[in-house]
């Protein structure tokens, strides 16, 4: 034991920051051209106080307030999740706080900026969409995407890229985005299309828009703050909305237990302030300001949806979002990230069987072809399923509950045998149709 006390406290140091009333400890998913920024400002204006970032995906950093004890936990919570933070108020990890700016309007659109229950707030907004390298799409004769439906096309077969849900908030969100807008059934059947369409499932989210502004990938599924730094610090990429998005706050949030709570509240509230916000608007930040104001300095051509509003054809429900959170990331898990290598070759053989199809019609193939798709794309979770409260109970409680989680263990794996066997019967249908 006198060996092991050392070591022991060594592990301790080093997982987590020392207590300081001068250290505020921020948990976010944010880059760090983002994080940076607001840290060196902060520092500057407030002499003596240090911010510290723990750079963690949205998953891992809901896990690891989940562990830490009360009192020794991170101050803020801060990413672009309205779903994430749903999910921390109900388990009593964040604090009501009253509204951190009166001057940050109650909406946009439809949507509320801060949450009605005083649990987060908004801190900037964030939309859902495609940026694209447009030397990468002029070397490969690819027009521009529009929507999301081109990115499923044929000839954007492994020139696109996304991450995963589970492995990243904002990939989550807009995944989300996707199946509320089209409604479960056709929603995941067009996230499976695209995903056989990708070169790679990159990680972080953030390898997404790096392979795209690198000219690794053509296009990508991402955040408009990734697009849109990317584009006004000088690469050659360009964003777009596709009709079917959704805007709403990137939050922050003072978490229940945290080590400095005045200190935090106080960068909380200069984060939403007009100091804080005009940061967002930094070329290397690129982010949409809530407060109304700070648009005023705003580059040419940036959107301001306060005075044009950003078409959201989705109105983003983040407690359905919550609700069914696990179960998403699961199952894109277990039938698409981990058995990418066969979806993809299905998705080339029935892109090829469609192509030979197209010049020779034959009613035959075109139902060989039909069972193809629907067993490459179509979801394992039926509609019913997905929105039958127990069963979405039993993947939350699965965290907590030993018995529960071997359920879902058995779930995931019985989803990942089963995707593997359609691809490969898929592959065989779409070879035998194109020989039609």
């Amino acid at each position: 034991m006198r060996l092991l006390l050392p070591f022991l406290a060594a592990c301790a140091f080093n997982a987590a920051p020392a207590l300081r009333a001068d250290q505020v400890v921020v948990v976010t998913s944010f880059p760090k051209e983002l994080t940076d920024t607001f840290k060196q400002a902060y520092e500057k204006k407030n002499p003596g106080t240090t911010v510290e970032i723990l750079n963690k995906g949205t998953a891992n950093g809901i896990a690891y307030l989940r562990e830490t004890a009360a009192g020794a936990r991170p101050d803020i919570f801060w990413v672009s999740a309205p779903d994430a933070f749903e999910l921390l108020a109900k388990e009593n990890l964040l604090v009501k706080l009253p509204k951190l700016n009166p001057a940050v309007p109650e909406k946009i659109g439809d949507f509320p900026i801060n949450d009605p229950n005083g649990f987060y707030q908004g801190q900037a907004l964030a939309g859902y969409g495609i940026m694209f390298n447009t030397r990468y799409l002029k070397a490969n004769d690819l027009p521009p995407p529009k929507e999301w439906a081109d990115l499923a096309r044929p000839e954007w077969q492994g020139h696109v890229a996304t991450s995963a849900p589970s492995r990243s908030g904002t990939t989550h969100l807009t995944m989300e985005t996707i199946l509320q807008g089209e409604g479960w059934t056709k929603g995941w059947t067009q996230l499976a299309e695209i995903a056989g369409n990708c070169a790679a499932i990159p990680e972080r989210s953030t390898g997404v828009p790096d392979g795209v502004g690198s000219g690794q990938f053509g296009a990508g599924m991402v955040i408009d703050f990734f697009g849109f730094a990317a584009k006004y610090s000088g690469q050659p990429v360009d964003f777009v909305y596709p009709a079917l998005t959704a805007l709403v706050p990137a939050n922050i949030g003072l978490v229940a237990g945290a080590k400095n709570p005045d200190a935090a509240q106080k960068f909380m509230a200069w984060s939403v302030s007009a100091e804080g916000q005009a940061l967002l608007l930094d070329k290397k930040v690129s982010r949409l300001p809530v407060l109304p104001a700070a648009y005023a300095n705003a580059p040419a051509g940036f959107p301001r949806p306060f005075e044009k509003p950003i078409t959201a054809k989705v109105k983003f429900d983040p407690q359905l979002s919550e609700a069914r959170y696990y179960v998403v990331s699961a199952l894109f898990d277990q039938t698409i990230t981990f058995r990418h290598k066969e979806l993809v070759a299905a998705t080339k053989a029935i892109h090829a069987a469609a192509a030979r199809l197209a010049k020779s019609k034959n009613a035959a193939g075109e139902a060989l072809l039909e069972e193809a798709r629907k067993l490459a794309f179509a979801p394992l979770v039926t509609a019913e399923q997905v929105a039958d409260a127990e069963f979405l109970r039993s993947f939350r409680a699965s965290k907590k509950d030993a018995e529960a989680g071997k359920k879902m263990a058995a779930s995931e794996e019985t989803w990942g045998n089963q995707a593997k066997a359609n691809y490969a019967r898929a592959v065989e249908l779409a070879n035998k149709a194109a020989g039609m």
